[in-house]
């Protein structure tokens, strides 16, 4: 369940060393505009480290004998059977879209990932359907390691593009929830150059909201954007306990979706 863009709703590995080539200054510039990536110590802590643009500094090195054998962060457990049900508009269309951690695993880089199944339909028809790769490291971090997704029309696919995998072609996994979320950090999500650079920025870790699903506090609350069209910017909202429960853009646009049921997995 990638934390997802507007139009799909919908998260590893521990850094020896950490990212190589990066220290633990803070970035100038934290902004939804810039492309700040950050790495993840070995306490699980994030350091925002500058990049030029084009994922030159980020280089996270993945050791699969640091891999935890569930996904428990508080605000992405990924547990085998969990369903998230969402219902939203985007481009003027309702949509709903329903997730599910499926209990099939899919071998990226060594590492035996989690597989979350992510289906949007308007009108009762599929528009895009995809799955998503994650793991969570021993220090709790939750890593995305790529997705396959396909998009419909018509009941035909017409488009695969954003499909990737960590350590094909140049890919790279990032970090889509910190063990500990800190106000002010940020983090590359993803990366394969011009073609999936995801970043996120942690805004609040103690917001309140109430969606049709239930009230919720304590929210980690991020701004998500994409250098690759940079005045699109999105605000998601995640709950402790069963993670996304809603998201909207802020600017670029207009969209949102939020959770109407959560239903636990084993």
């Amino acid at each position: 369940m990638k934390p997802p863009s507007a139009h799909s709703i919908a998260v590893a590995v521990l850094v020896a060393g950490l990212l190589a080539g990066c220290g633990d200054d803070k970035a100038a510039d934290t902004s939804p505009s810039s492309t700040t990536p950050a790495t993840a110590t070995a306490s699980g802590t994030p350091t925002p480290v500058m990049d030029p643009g084009d994922g030159g500094n980020y280089r996270p090195q993945l050791d699969p004998t640091e891999i935890a054998a569930v996904i428990d962060n508080p605000y992405m457990p990924l547990t085998i059977g969990s369903r998230w049900k969402y219902e939203g508009d985007a481009d003027g269309k309702r949509e709903v879209i329903e997730v599910v951690v499926t209990p099939e695993r899919k071998t990226v880089m060594g590492i035996s990932a989690f597989v979350v199944s992510d289906t949007v339909t308007v009108n009762g028809d599929i528009v895009e359907d995809t799955v998503d790769w994650f793991t969570q490291d021993t220090a709790g971090n939750v890593w995305y390691l790529g997705e396959e997704t396909k998009e419909y029309d018509n009941g035909v696919v017409v488009s695969t593009e954003g499909s990737w995998e960590a350590g094909v072609d140049g890919a790279l996994a990032g970090i889509v929830m910190p063990a500990a979320p800190v106000v002010g950090d940020v983090y590359r999500q993803e990366f394969l150059a011009s073609e999936a650079e995801d970043m996120m920025k942690i805004t609040a870790i103690d917001a309140s909201m109430t969606v049709r699903a239930g009230a919720y506090t304590d929210l980690v609350m991020t701004q998500d954007w994409t250098p690759l069209d940079p005045e699109v910017i999105e605000e998601k909202a995640y709950a402790p306990g069963v993670g996304l429960v809603h998201e909207t853009k802020v600017a670029g646009g207009s969209g949102s979706a939020e959770l109407v049921q959560y239903t636990p997995g084993r």
